[in-house]
Order: C-alpha cells, then structure tokens, then sequence
C-alpha cells in the first residue's frame, strides 16, 4: 500500500525534526532535544550544551536517512549517541538514544533516562484527547480502546504489569494524542518496564515523558545502555480512523519483518498436538487428518511439551527433542510437510526455567536470575542460547519459530540490581533479547518468527519489527466470541498482522475469528472446517488493508458490531457484522469508506447466492443494509470494484 500522507502532514513531521533535531544539534540548541537524563546530578540540556559532539548523516533508502549526534563528556569519556531515522515517503521520525563508557573508570550515576522528553502546544480553541487500548492480560476486555480527554492539571501514567510490555490495562505502549487541528501517534519500542506519562498544564501544553521506567546506575568500563525506540507519526484534520490507517500502512511499509524482501502473506494453520503430551505419531495423523479433508493448510504448529518434561508442559529448561516420543526428532514431519510445499513451526521458551533439575538449572544456575529466568544479558548465556537453538532448528528442518514468554521478569530483574546499578540488568537483557533475535533472523533470513507472551503481552515495536503476533491472546474459552470480535476492533487500529485458533467449528464462533493467520483447532467437523478455511482464505488478504470501525466498540450481548477492510489500491475489501445473542436488531444499515464514489462494486454476501452491484457512492452516503436472522449470527460480505 501507497503512503496516504498529506504534503501538510510531511510539512508539519520536518518542522518539528527541524526544531527539535536539526537545529538542536547546535551546542546552544540542545535545550529542545526531545529526550532527557540525569548525569552526576546535572540536567542533560545542561551538559550538552557544552560538551563536543559530532553529526553524521547516512542515507540507508530511497525514503529513509539516518542522523547521529554524539556527544561526549571530556571528564568521563562517557558517549552519548543519538541515532534518529526520518522518513521521506510517511510523516514520521523514530530515534534511540545509546549511552557508552568508553572510559577506564565507572561513571557518575546516570537516571531518570527519558526517550522522549517534549511538549506540545495546542494553538488553537480545543483540548487534548489522548487514544489508546488496553494491552492484554486473558479477559475479554483485552484490546479494549479508550478515549481521555486532557483538562488543565490532568495527569495520566501508563505502565505495564510485571515487565512485559504490553501486559495488563494499562500496558499498550501505543498512543495517539489528538490536539485541535491534528496530533501526533507515538510508539514506545521496549520488550520491558517502560513508563509513560500525559502531563497536562494549566495553560495550552502538556508536558509528555517515556522511557525505561527505572533508571538509576553507574556504568562500568566497556558498558552501554540504550533508551527504547521512541517512534511519532504526525498527522492533521480531525479523522481519527484516517490518522490510523496511515499508521497502518506505515507499519506494514517499514515495520513488518520481511520474507524475500515481502510482508509476510496470510497464514492458514492448524496445531498438530491434541495434548501437550502427543508424540510424532498423533501429529502425523492430524496432518494427514486434514490433508484428507482436502483443507489447505499453510502452516504446520507443533506447541509445547515435546521435550522431556515429566507430563508437564511447564517443566522447561530441557532443550532437547523427547526421543520416546519422537525417535527421529521432527525430520520425519518436516518432511511430510515440506514434500507438500508447506511449512512448520515449533514453540520454545527458552527465557523461562521451569524445571529446577532441568539441564540448564544443573549446569549453569550462575546464567539464572531468581531461580527461573535465563539471563539473556549474560554474554555467555547468550552465546549459547544461539549455538544451541540454531543447531536445533537446522537439525529438525523447523521452517518458523515461535517463541513464548510465560512468566512476568520485573522482580527477577530488580532483585539482582545493586542500589547503584537499578534498570541494568532489565537494560542488558532487554539488548541481550533484540539481538538474540536479530541474530536468529541473520542465520535464518527465511525464517519468521512468532510473538508470544502468554498470548499477547510482549508486542511492543521493537519486537514487531522482528517478529509477527500468531497468537494475539491467550483468551479464547468457549462462548468468548464477543471477545474475540472486540479484539479484532480494538487491535486492528495499530497491528495489521496478527492471529489465533478457534475450538470450534461452528460458523458464529469461527467468523469471530477469521483474521490474517487463521486457524481451527481440535475440531471434529472436517466438511464444517474446510468451508471455514476456505471463507477466510478470501478474507484474510483484505484484511491487511485499510480498517474502517462500522459500529461503536462493545461487547455488549445486546448490541451489533461491524466494521470494513480495504484496499482502494486493489478495488476490493470486506464488511464484517455480528448480531449477538440478545440483540433484538435483525438489521442494521452501515455506511462504508475509501471507496471510489463514481464506480460501482460487486457485493457477495457468503451467505446469500447471488451478486449485487452498488456504486461506490450510494455505500458511503446512503450505506448498505445488513440483515442478519440468526441470534446470534455473523455476516460476512466481500466487495470488488466492477472493471
């Protein structure tokens, strides 16, 4: 997709790197610098006012150029580098600010290190509104979008639960700040304990801080430490769902990790274990089960359990393949698979120990924080972490990997901090973790990697930029369909790519799930299954397009929800409507965006035999009825535009 920034909207994105990076690189600018920290008990704006720097310009793409100052302190030699990255074809700009010793001596104490540090002034009648969404802790208000309006004196703070990043209600490190005339949408890139806070004045600013929620250490000889990724993208007028669809169609130009130079394609899957305890043979009848069936499947899960673990899942930190259950490790399936032109995936933890007699608790407890958690900022642990998982997956001819994360690591990283050292170890392993898996993505540059955190809750940008979200959640119990259709809503305003499984097999639960990566778990109903996938084989690819809310957000069992994807590019998209099981509303007229007002559109309704042709123009102005007879009941329409 084609960028569908205004020339205002680029205009207003370089003013502000002029202001507040360009210019500020002078030694007398530096007050503007939009991050800020503490060194010896002296503001930054202070220090590099006076301190020498360097400017280097690097142009890494057609619409991409990279500027680093550096600057460094003369007493102690530590650096401080910042790495910004503009765009030329978004209205956006992204940086990172790194601190190093390159001296012979620990530092002064270094705190309060803040990525982004910076205020806004609203100019004209108005308010501040700040948008967002819940993160995801397993209920069914995960994802949930919220609306807060800013009044004079008004505070709010957001911070994840327990050191993942997008943990818990108020752990979504994505904002959008509306203010009169526009705003500006803002990304906090940190697999950790972030922070972040809105501060409204008494007059027409609000003051904005995030970064590493506790910072307050020294650095030794050789050590660097970094902020998280700080990303904006500006945007003006008043369309809310606009200002989104330009962040989404950022995220899949510039974010989204590559397969041969593309965005990955929509994924149908199936898990091969019907129990975490299943061996080689059950998967190889899940596999032919569906091939049978004829159900094109893409992807292949093997979930957790497979190594030695005592019956019990949970029991990690024994990296090896159980050889009773699988005599020749996965080979024999993999090459079932690949035979067929598909691919298969496998699931690791290999930061959570969950088996004190584990081999990795036997013989290295010293790369082992708290008595569960491998140390990933431990240079050692982490050279084996790679040797041993890549030589794994060559040997077992895994295609993608899928890597969870079931335990909260905050404490485990605090406790092993000095009082003059607190937010290293977080800092180390956090770096430890992006590298680990930029290294994996190097070795293997065909391999995707899949998010996981139980379910959702480690999807912040900079692991997006690495991997996809297979599982967007971990709450999928029967009877959450409600749920899942509010997932869907809330989550699509800031990740395009992203799936789940359903346990069933039903049309109403399944439609709730149809999304990008797609799949139907432990179902029965093979003929029911295939017209499923076959549905959301259609639906999938329109749904990386433009994403339009039909309906307010609710997971009310009184109320319908709907909403639209489109590809103006490709003349096509998708409605999505769901009568839930009290609504009393058999119909319901919703009125649909970005199509071509003088072109008409052919409109199937799975549902209903038949093709019906409305233009673009009576869609948008007098909109399109939808009826629904069931309760409940989901409506699945596709739209194309007519040659």
């Amino acid at each position: 997709m084609k960028s569908i920034s205004t020339t205002q909207e680029l205009l207003a994105k370089s003013q502000w790197v002029n202001t507040h990076l360009m210019e500020a690189a002078a030694a007398a600018k530096t007050c503007d610098l939009p991050f800020s920290f503490i060194y010896d008990g002296k503001p930054s704006a202070e220090l590099l006012a006076v301190w020498p720097h360097t400017q280097d310009k690097t142009v890494l793409d057609t619409h991409r150029v990279q500027y680093t100052i550096c600057w460094t302190d003369p007493k102690t030699s530590l650096e401080v580098h910042f790495v910004s990255v503009e765009y030329a074809d978004y209205p956006a700009i992204e940086w990172t600010v790194y601190f190093n010793n390159t001296g012979k001596a620990n530092t002064p104490l270094l705190e309060h290190i803040q990525g982004i540090d910076t205020t806004w002034q609203r100019t004209a009648t108005g308010e501040f509104v700040l948008h967002g969404n819940n993160g995801d802790w397993c209920v069914s208000e995960s994802y949930a979008p919220y609306q807060d309006t800013l009044g004079p004196g008004m505070v709010k703070e957001f911070a994840p639960d327990g050191g993942r990043p997008t943990n818990g209600p108020h752990g979504w490190p994505y904002f959008n700040l509306q203010m009169p005339g526009g705003g500006v949408l803002l990304a906090v890139g940190w697999p950790g304990q972030w922070a972040a806070s809105f501060t409204r004045d008494t007059g027409t600013g609000l003051h904005l801080l995030a970064g590493q929620q506790l910072t307050h250490l020294i650095l030794q000889p050789g050590e660097k430490v970094r902020t998280p990724l700080i990303a904006l993208l500006f945007w003006q007028g008043v369309d809310m769902v606009r200002a989104q669809n330009i962040w989404r169609r950022w995220f899949m130009a510039h974010n989204i990790p590559r397969l041969n130079g593309q965005p990955p394609a929509p994924i149908t899957q199936i898990q091969l274990c019907k129990d975490f305890n299943d061996g080689a043979t059950v998967m190889q009848e899940e596999v032919e089960r569906y091939a049978k069936a004829g159900i094109d499947i893409d992807l292949y899960w093997r979930d957790a359990g497979w190594y030695p673990c005592g019956g019990q899942w949970w029991n990690t930190g024994n990296w090896e393949v159980d050889a009773v259950r699988f005599p020749d490790g996965f080979t024999s399936i993999a090459n079932w698979i690949h035979h067929r032109g598909k691919k298969l995936i496998v699931w690791f933890e290999p930061e959570r120990i969950g088996d004190p007699h584990s081999w990795l608790a036997k013989n290295h407890p010293e790369w082992i924080l708290g008595g569960n958690l491998l140390n990933l900022g431990n240079p050692e642990a982490w050279q084996w972490v790679v040797a041993h998982f890549d030589n794994f997956i060559r040997q077992n001819e895994i295609d993608y990997y899928r890597q969870d994360f079931n335990m909260d690591p905050l404490s485990n990283w605090r406790n092993n901090d000095a009082p003059d050292r607190q937010g290293m170890t977080e800092n180390l392993y956090v770096q430890g973790y992006l590298s680990y898996w930029d290294e994996l993505r190097r070795r293997h540059p065909t391999m995707l990697l899949d998010s996981c955190a139980s379910g959702g809750r480690r999807n912040d940008l900079e692991t997006l930029r690495r991997s996809v979200p297979l599982l967007r959640s971990d709450f999928q119990p029967p009877n959450s369909w409600e749920a899942q259709q509010g997932q869907t809503f809330g989550l699509s305003s800031w990740v395009p790519y992203y799936g789940s499984g359903v346990y069933s097999a039903d049309q109403y639960p399944v439609r709730s799930f149809y999304m990008p990566c797609f799949g139907i778990a432990w179902n029965q109903d093979m003929n029911k299954s295939k017209v499923l996938y076959d549905e959301c084989r259609k639906v999938a690819p329109l749904m990386l397009g433009d994403f339009y809310p039909l309906t307010a957000y609710s997971l009310q069992l009184d109320q319908w929800i709907a909403w639209q994807f489109d590809r103006p590019e490709e003349g096509d998209g998708v409605i999505q409507a769901f009568r839930r099981d009290r609504c009393e509303q058999g119909s319901y007229l919703v009125h649909l965006y970005g199509l071509d007002s003088n072109a008409t559109y052919e409109l199937i309704n799975f549902d209903i035999a038949g093709v019906t042709q409305i233009t673009g123009n009576e869609l948008m102005k007098k909109g399109l009825t939808v009826d629904i007879t069931d309760k409940p009941g989901a409506a699945v329409i596709t739209y194309r535009r007519k040659q």
